[in-house]
């Protein structure tokens, strides 16, 4: 769990996202969750790697997301993989569901934190998905970047 600047707190993190998916925007969303899944959030053990978001009935929800029992809650425990609702705006959820439709975007979650109030929030993306040669030519530039930065080092 690492601290960003603003005081946000990381529980989850999709790092793959950004290589497969080119971010067109984000969106920071609400998570309606209970009370054991806020329990088990806090200790930092949510996977978010394999999940994603769509629309159903006008609002958007997150699809296979893993939070794992809270070990303490016994028989008032979570269901891990359950769908969760996503609190956004009307506007917000309008615009996602007409780029997913008409443009052919996906939702992808970038990751899970807590907020300077305490309150669990996702960011999301409107995202495209990169083709093959995309994927290769970011590589290619993150190993240029990865080599550069170590030759300014060696020499001073």
């Amino acid at each position: 769990m690492s601290k960003a600047k603003s005081g946000r707190r990381n529980v989850a993190e999709n790092r793959k996202a950004r290589f497969n998916y080119e971010i067109v925007e984000t969106f920071e969303a609400g998570l309606v969750l209970t009370g054991t899944e806020v329990k088990s959030l806090r200790e930092g053990k949510a996977n978010i790697a394999e999940s994603y978001a769509t629309e159903e009935g006008g609002e958007i929800w997150l699809i296979n997301s893993y939070l794992p029992e809270y070990l303490q809650a016994n028989r008032f425990n979570h269901e891990t993989r359950r769908r969760r609702k996503l609190l956004l705006n009307k506007r917000e959820v309008r615009k996602l569901i007409g780029a997913v439709q008409r443009e052919g975007m996906s939702l992808v979650p970038l990751r899970i934190y807590f907020n300077d109030r305490g309150r669990a929030k996702l960011e999301i993306a409107l995202a495209k998905g990169k083709k093959v040669h995309d994927k290769r030519e970011t590589e290619k530039k993150r190993d240029w970047e990865r080599q550069k930065a170590r030759l300014l080092r060696e020499r001073g």
